[in-house]
């Protein structure tokens, strides 16, 4: 029997980092337990709200945030605040599929759309991997706004 899973990032500002990857993957974040959110509405002020109201301490609302497929399809994705910095290689990462069923030019340039819209939105380019037939189909490498490393692929 197959499981479910989460994927858990540390982070400095969970916040910020979910906004990044909700972006990145199509993830939205909940609404607070018994709150619906209306159409349009920021679900972060949402959760900032709620936690005010049921007495969490302004300092400690910023150290967890979730997504969630909208599909209900893709794993949860957990944001923890931690204390300490990433100081090396994250030994696991994320690849994020943008370009199925493309081949050659077409392919890269499509990771290459993808990679300038997240760019755009905080992350950082680190290198382009071409295509090499017939077991490599090409990639991007990035960090997130983080310096967690994925890739375009």
């Amino acid at each position: 029997m197959s499981r479910h899973i989460q994927v858990t990032f540390d982070a400095h500002d969970p916040a910020a980092l979910s906004s990044f990857w909700g972006e990145a993957l199509g993830y939205v974040i909940p609404g607070p337990p018994g709150v619906d959110l209306p159409e349009g509405a920021d679900p972060l002020a949402a959760w900032d709200e709620f936690l005010a109201r049921i007495g969490v301490p302004e300092d400690q609302r910023n150290t967890r945030s979730a997504l969630e497929d909208p599909d209900g399809n893709g794993p949860r994705v957990f944001f923890q605040q931690v204390p300490e910095g990433k100081v090396a290689k994250n030994r696991v990462h994320l690849d994020v599929r943008v370009s199925p069923g493309l081949q050659g030019e077409e392919r890269m340039a499509a990771l290459e759309a993808e990679c300038a819209r997240l760019v755009a939105l905080g992350a950082a380019r680190v290198q382009r991997h071409e295509p090499a037939p017939p077991l490599g189909s090409g990639h991007i490498v990035m960090t997130d706004p983080e310096g967690n490393e994925f890739c375009l692929d």
